[in-house]
């Protein structure tokens, strides 16, 4: 086997979540390869756009943080518990909901820019940094608005 073929894959945590579904909502991205961490508020939306909206972010901060040259060299692993989104963006389960294509295009398309993407759907307690980070970009848009 090559040291290629041996070489692990840079792995990214995700989630997304809204408060009412739909609602506000935001994403988490813990980079683990690199302890980067990211919260986003995304406006209204559902939980669904919210899980995919925080791979979109992802795969576009990957290919930023690695640069595209050794991006296209690069197994990339997202990590969601999300079992809907990951089963239907590794083609087991049909994608229904019409607001949810631009989001899965988008992911296409950004996996072109890597040797490979796969994603692992992972108990939620495994993605306590990703959700944290969905919690607290919430938790300072509701203050923020309440002023």
């Amino acid at each position: 086997m090559s040291a290629q073929a041996k070489s692990k894959p840079f792995v990214i945590y995700t989630d997304g979540g809204s408060r009412g579904n739909p609602g506000p909502s935001a994403i988490g991205v813990y980079v683990l390869d690199r302890d980067k961490r990211y919260g986003e508020y995304v406006g209204e939306g559902t939980n669904n756009e919210a899980e995919y909206q925080a791979i979109v972010f992802a795969l576009k901060k990957a290919k930023s943080l690695l640069g595209s040259h050794v991006a296209q060299q690069t197994d990339v692993e997202i990590r969601s518990d999300s079992q809907l989104v990951v089963n239907q963006l590794s083609g087991l389960f049909k994608l229904k909901e019409a607001e949810l294509f631009q989001y899965f295009i988008s992911i296409w398309n950004l996996k072109q820019d890597f040797k490979d993407v796969s994603f692992v759907h992972i108990p939620r307690e495994k993605n306590s940094i990703a959700d944290r980070l969905v919690n607290e970009t919430l938790d300072e848009h509701q203050k923020r608005t309440l002023f």
